[in-house]
């Protein structure tokens, strides 16, 4: 199919057998689809469209969905590059003041016009590096994105398909890169390399001179896992630092662009979940019943997690006096967690009335939708 071309729409209601809530499956074919990654909100068009990306045909190329009437519409019409350089949608991201959204093409990045569907690449990566997540800062001006030296003449990697050769490339400490990309010009300047696996560049959704990035590698090995950067004046620091033994991951920005989630495991293996300003203060943390695997929020007030392989739900918590509630169960998503597309990656719309997520639970990853429920209906996670 050619780029433009609209499908008919796929969707059904489906009704969870634990809570007995309503769940749009908004995606229906016998391919994987996903949304974008978690901490990548894919809504434009003022929140009536939504990115997601799917491998039908045998290819891999973006789509749209029209949220009001369910109709699909190709975005892409592409190649696909061999690993370790194959193109993956889940690094891609939006421009929050255009309608253009970025992604890797093998090493080249693309910028595509979400209405006239034009493409025009506007950097390539050195041949001796691989590409990662996509981050468009505040302003709209600068994409930013984080490059590690390819080692795949080294040993074997495939990281999209059960972090084959992770815990190798943290051992090697490959140089890496921080970039901000002029969206226009392409111009690009190096803020930031060290000889250290860097991964997970985020930009503030508010500071458009603030990025967080981590150290890749095993969570309770890695020298600190969060970082903040100064992009205007290569100024780095480390956020939330912890005792060695402490498990911290999966950090994002919530909503208001200054604090930081994340969630972990101390040193005695206990869960917690916590955030932090971006500058180390108004840090605060509590245990976290049950843990999950990934969690989203727009704040602290009220968290999403996927649960686990043996734990397969969605569940929310709530923070409340200093303490976590919950979780709650949403639904039974029984996903399998088996590659990165069909990780769970439940996320909140950004007006927090919707929770989005992936599973294959018919065998392809599909994306879902429901609204948020009100927590206090929902029963216990047994």
């Amino acid at each position: 199919m050619a780029k433009g071309t609209i499908l008919p729409p796929e969707w059904k209601t489906i009704t969870d057998h634990e809570t007995g809530l309503s769940i749009r499956q908004l995606t229906n074919h016998k391919a994987h689809s996903h949304h974008l990654y978690f901490t990548n909100p894919g809504w434009y068009d003022g929140g009536k469209r939504l990115l997601f990306g799917s491998e039908r045909g045998n290819r891999v190329n973006l789509y749209s969905i029209e949220l009001a009437s369910g109709e699909i519409t190709q975005l892409t019409d592409l190649d696909q590059p061999p690993p370790p350089a194959e193109t993956s949608f889940l690094f891609a991201s939006v421009n929050p003041k255009r309608a253009e959204v970025y992604f890797w093409h093998g090493r080249d990045l693309v910028a595509l016009d979400l209405h006239s569907l034009e493409e025009r690449r506007i950097y390539r990566a050195p041949d001796n590096f691989l590409t990662n997540m996509t981050n468009v800062t505040a302003d709209g001006k600068y994409l930013c994105t984080g490059l590690y030296e390819d080692l795949s003449s080294k040993f074997t990697i495939d990281l999209l398909h059960g972090y084959v050769g992770f815990k190798e490339y943290w051992e090697a400490m490959p140089r890496s890169q921080v970039l901000k990309i002029d969206v226009d010009s392409g111009k690009a300047e190096v803020v930031f390399e060290e000889n250290y696996w860097i991964g997970h560049v985020n930009t503030s959704p508010r500071l458009p001179h603030i990025i967080t990035y981590c150290h890749e590698g095993p969570w309770q090995q890695v020298d600190n896992r969060i970082w903040g950067l100064d992009i205007n004046t290569g100024a780095n620091w480390m956020i939330r630092p912890g005792p060695e033994g402490e498990r911290v991951g999966h950090e994002y920005w919530f909503a208001d662009g200054e604090q930081i989630g994340y969630h972990g495991h101390s040193v005695n293996n206990e869960p917690f979940y916590g955030s932090i300003r971006y500058d180390n203060t108004d840090k605060v943390e509590a245990p976290f019943p049950a843990d999950s695997t990934h969690f989203h929020s727009n704040d602290l007030s009220l968290v999403v997690g996927d649960g686990s392989r043996t734990n397969p739900r969605l569940m929310l918590w709530r923070f409340r006096d200093g303490a976590f509630e919950g979780p709650k169960v949403v639904a039974y998503h029984r996903g399998s967690f088996q590659v990165q597309i069909t990780h769970v990656h439940p996320r909140f719309s950004p007006d927090g009335r919707q929770i989005l997520y992936v599973c294959d639970t018919s065998g392809y990853g599909n994306l879902y939708l429901v609204d948020t429920p009100d927590f206090d209906s929902l029963p216990e996670a047994s």
